[in-house]
């Protein structure tokens, strides 16, 4: 495979540009959507949570029958057999989701409790590990592993209370930073001049 002509990742990265400003208008209203959305999941954080649960679990349902009937229709296809325990197990996982959804948000908030401590770890180790190669950016590796960590110290240091509202408030934090994020951009964007 050849390097990218840069004269192609020039034009690319124009073309991208003046699309977000002629609809900078959009990307901010989205960001006000989103900050709002962000806001009122960490003012209620619980409702946040169980919204979240209630969502994911429609996700998988719908997934899980658009699995089921393409796999249905492609029987020939090799890893058919895969392919429709993949689907039945995502029917399964978003009834059940659906069935007691205060039990899926324990289970999500669990879950994600794991992930922090995993990403936490892995994070600091392959910081440490290629400190030498990533000179001036390491230290921000590191930082974000050991808040990974703190995050699921905090949320095991307050079981079972944290199981209410941990999950939506991290949401709702995650929903807040990404709305600004694109308020910014579309501010920026806005004032911008495009050839």
């Amino acid at each position: 495979m050849s390097p990218p002509n840069p004269a192609d990742v020039d034009k690319v990265s124009a073309a991208i540009t003046k699309s977000i400003h002629d609809h900078w208008k959009l990307f901010l209203a989205e960001g006000i959507l989103l900050s709002l959305l962000g806001l009122v999941a960490i003012i209620v954080p619980p409702l946040a949570g169980l919204a979240a649960t209630i969502f994911l679990g429609w996700v998988f349902v719908v997934a899980g029958f658009a699995g089921l009937l393409f796999t249905l229709r492609a029987r020939q296809a090799p890893g058919f057999g895969w392919a429709l325990l993949s689907a039945l197990v995502a029917i399964v996982a978003g009834g059940i989701l659906l069935w007691n959804p205060l039990e899926g948000l324990v289970t999500l908030t669990i879950v994600l409790t794991a992930f922090f401590i995993a990403d936490g770890v892995v994070t600091i180790i392959y910081a440490i590990a290629h400190r030498r190669e990533l000179s001036g950016r390491w230290e921000w590796m590191m930082v974000n592993g050991v808040l990974d960590l703190l995050l699921a110290g905090i949320i095991l240091s307050g079981l079972p209370l944290t199981l209410g509202w941990a999950l939506g408030l991290l949401l709702g934090i995650d929903l807040l930073f990404g709305g600004a994020s694109l308020i910014a951009m579309a501010l920026k964007a806005r004032s911008e001049t495009v050839a």
